[in-house]
């Protein structure tokens, strides 16, 4: 991940005023409207707890509006959020390890939901990805529910009726990409970083990276030669980027390769036009969906 040496710091500035204020916990809900307080670590966590949860839960999703989540540090007022909220949804495994550091501090109301699936290792480093298979999101919602359901019992038959719904919503997204990406000229996709590994291998696709698991890491001058003849040789019409980060790279391996780009969201965080269009998880993995039939001529 970008930035560790000041992330280092910042975690040991985290550890001194979490000494200072003492082991977290769950605390009572929001007095005002009786909704438990979640804080979800990045946005499709915050998408899949507010659908579980409605209007029973008050969700903060803790990376702002068109950040990527790699790259967030917080502030002691997000930290004393983090150890006063009834419960804290977030991923472990270095994807955002000041947030998973404070969390772990919590004697309960945490769930960490990559203790429940099973990721890969790349070699270097666990890629994250998950939520771009649906079949795994629906695992995720299910750890969810279970944590949603141990922080207010009495509101646990509906939050698994929300989840079902949820659930079928994502079983019926995993039908859409099935059908619509099994009869396709090509099956070599060209990303950005190595975000689509889970989304490649449940839909019978291969990625080709640009960079690796951090959007961030640059690629050498061999990687992009390399890339580029695949691009021709496998007459390959598109390279893929994505609207959080720069697409500097991306287009300028287009360029080389004389092809197109188009966006291929990794769902890290939705841009403020996604939100104000009214998108969520579900509607932005639709746009996924049609951009890759475009690109590998589906029919």
């Amino acid at each position: 991940m970008s930035k560790r040496p000041a992330r280092a710091a910042i975690l040991l500035v985290l550890a001194l005023l979490l000494g200072a204020c003492g082991a977290g916990g769950s605390h009572a809900s929001d007095a005002t409207s009786g909704r438990i307080r979640v804080i979800a670590s990045f946005y499709p966590l915050a998408d899949a707890v507010a659908r579980v949860g409605g209007d029973r839960v008050a969700v903060t999703n803790l990376t702002p509006v068109g950040v990527e989540p790699h790259d967030i540090e917080l502030t002691s007022r997000e930290v004393d959020a983090l150890q006063d909220a009834d419960l804290v949804v977030y991923l472990g495994k270095d994807f955002q390890p000041a947030v998973a550091e404070i969390a772990s501090r919590r004697d309960k109301g945490r769930v960490d939901v990559l203790d429940g699936i099973a990721v890969d290792n790349d070699g270097a480093a666990v890629d994250p990805h998950f939520w771009l298979d649906p079949t795994m999101m629906a695992k995720a919602v299910g750890e969810i529910v279970d944590a949603l359901s141990s922080a207010s019992p009495r509101n646990a038959a509906a939050f698994r009726a929300n989840a079902q719904r949820y659930t079928d919503a994502l079983h019926g997204l995993d039908t859409q990409f099935s059908d619509g990406l099994a009869r396709c000229e090509r099956h070599e996709i060209v990303t950005a970083h190595a975000a689509f590994f889970y989304l490649a291998r449940r839909y019978g696709l291969t990625q080709r990276a640009v960079a690796g698991l951090s959007p961030e890491s640059e690629p050498d001058a061999e990687r992009l030669a390399s890339l580029t003849d695949e691009i021709k040789a496998k007459r390959i019409t598109t390279v893929f980027y994505e609207e959080l980060v720069s697409p500097k790279v991306a287009e300028a391996l287009a360029r080389e390769a004389g092809v197109q780009t188009a966006v291929l969201s990794p769902i890290e965080g939705l841009t403020k036009k996604e939100l104000d269009a009214g998108k969520d998880y579900v509607a932005v993995m639709r746009d996924n969906l049609a951009a890759l039939r475009k690109a590998l001529a589906c029919r």
